[in-house]
């Protein structure tokens, strides 16, 4: 009898732990459901990096190119051809050394508000597509990259309330068609300050300096040099409240910008990322978010407009931090699933800014931006869905899956490299027909010519294609009719930036293969 009763005392045991363990295993996927969107038919969580997609791997090697043309100072490593040093003396009127950073676009400025859009947006590819890049070798070459924006942002802030914005007179500048390594015009300063404040400016550089301390965090040193800048400006940009646009008219005509919460909020969600400190996530969840937020309201990503990119960034608070939750996150989250409504073709609420074979196209001039911006968002956005376990989103009453997201960004991607009336890749470098005559001094005149400020002109009226090639330039764009010319004084359609090389390079590194997202930055 005694032995009868040891062993179903030992069954009974065996059948509360069986019974535990099953509502344990409930209690997590309920809570899985309730703060990751994990659902029935989700797809399965993507694994450690496949198969690289060859077209898009050619893409991306081809697209880090242009970095290294952009590059300004004294050239390490140098692997472009006929790139030399330049403005190695840029900044010693303040006696700084403002040599590095890279020029804007095809002429010889540097522009700090899109260069420091340039170096979050690369940052934020960098944190969350590493190891795809790492897969194609990449992953160096983007940090390296990224790195000369970095060390240049540095030095531009030598005071806590003292931020240089500017190296160059663009005037001057325009009225000359030369090499950098030749050129001999002026290179004046700009700087904000108590006194003339740029809101906008000095937080995008903050959210530069908070994402690249995550990328470069196996360097403790550098790392936290970088978060020390990031702190201090994000609390001079707010402390001290002003357009830059309206307190320094002149910049207005290359970079006007048209606010400054959304960079706020943008540099806060950086911030928090860079840190876990409590006081960004309130900054973004609270009285500035009811004045900057604009929820409800998609916009387009560009290096003027950060709001659907802070809407993003935020939600990945929601998808992946179960502790973190507010009705104000949920706006975020909200407001980014309806700029992937408007992204997505077939939703009810799908944007009508496009050509007719499917490109987001917004405007004239660099066109290319907001359709290469928005599926980097848009893919992004899927493989948080997918890393989550979210089955789908809602767009009036129609449900969507992360890859009905991925196929809009392949999309748009695709087109850019050729998939298109013209069957012409806007990728300079790529494919066999590109274009010939990208508005680029430096790749339009030989390497060996002797020209200065003004004899060089001849070069930017030559019939004669470019004689070096702007390899991995993405040029402005085609109009909304599909039409481009492929003409050097077509600036409005080929000149190529370096904000657009950050977006491309983004949305190339999420398609180049698939794997999940890390779900902490830290």
């Amino acid at each position: 009898m005694g032995e009868k009763s040891k062993k179903g005392g030992c069954c009974g045991w065996i059948l509360v732990l069986i019974v535990a363990g099953a509502a344990a295993a409930a209690i997590v996927v309920l809570v899985m459901k309730k703060h990751n969107g994990s659902s029935p038919g989700a797809a399965p969580v993507p694994g450690p990096p496949g198969s690289p997609v060859k077209k898009y791997e050619d893409a991306l090697k081809t697209a880090m190119q242009f970095f290294d043309i952009q590059k300004s100072g004294k050239l390490a490593n140098n692997k472009i051809s006929w790139r030399g040093d330049s403005a190695v003396k840029d900044g010693s009127p303040a006696k700084l050394d403002l040599s590095k950073g890279m020029y804007d676009a095809g002429d010889h400025m540097k522009f700090n508000f899109p260069m420091a859009y340039t170096a979050t947006v690369l940052s934020w590819a960098i944190l969350e597509y590493g190891d795809q890049m790492k897969v194609v070798n990449q992953l160096e070459p983007a940090q390296d990259s990224l790195k000369w924006i970095t060390d240049y942002l540095i030095n531009c802030h030598p005071k806590d309330n003292v931020l240089y914005i500017q190296v160059g007179d663009p005037d001057a500048d325009h009225k000359c068609w030369d090499r950098p390594e030749d050129m001999t015009e002026s290179r004046p300063l700009i700087q904000i300050n108590a006194t003339v404040p740029g809101t906008e400016v000095a937080a995008e550089t903050a959210a530069a300096m908070a994402a690249a301390s995550l990328v470069f965090k196996s360097d403790s040193t550098y790392s936290s040099d970088l978060l020390k800048h990031a702190k201090q400006l994000f609390t001079f940009a707010d402390k001290f409240r002003g357009s830059y646009s309206e307190n320094i008219p002149e910049v207005a005509t290359y970079y006007n910008s048209t606010g400054y919460g959304d960079e706020l909020l943008w540099a806060a969600g950086w911030l928090y990322h860079a840190t876990g400190d409590q006081t960004y996530y309130d900054y973004a969840m609270g009285k500035n978010a009811d004045s900057f937020g604009n929820f409800g309201n998609p916009t387009w990503f560009s290096w003027d407009n950060k709001l659907a990119g802070t809407q993003v960034l935020l939600s990945r608070v929601s998808f992946f931090n179960s502790k973190a939750n507010s009705d104000t996150l949920q706006e975020y989250r909200k407001t980014a699933e309806a700029v992937m409504c408007g992204l997505l073709p077939k939703s009810p609420t799908a944007t009508s800014s496009r050509t007719d074979s499917g490109l987001i196209w917004v405007s004239e001039w660099n066109a290319l931006q907001h359709p290469v911006a928005s599926a980097f968002l848009a893919v992004v956005y899927s493989d948080y869905m997918l890393t989550s376990r979210t089955a789908k989103i809602t767009c009036n009453g129609n449900a969507y899956t992360p890859s009905d997201l991925r196929k809009f960004a392949t999309s748009q991607a695709d087109y850019v490299l050729g998939d298109n009336p013209s069957k012409m890749s806007f990728l300079v470098g790529y494919g066999d027909k590109y274009p010939q005559y990208v508005h680029h001094r430096g790749a339009s005149i030989p390497k060996d010519a002797k020209t200065g400020c003004k004899d060089g002109w001849k070069y930017l009226d030559s019939t004669k294609p470019n004689p070096n090639v702007a390899t991995g330039a993405l040029v402005g764009g085609p109009f909304h009719n599909e039409t481009y010319i492929d003409s050097r004084n077509n600036s409005m359609q080929g000149e190529p930036t370096t904000y657009n090389s950050a977006v491309i390079v983004g949305l190339l590194s999420g398609l180049v293969t698939t794997s999940s997202v890390v779900q902490s930055f830290t």
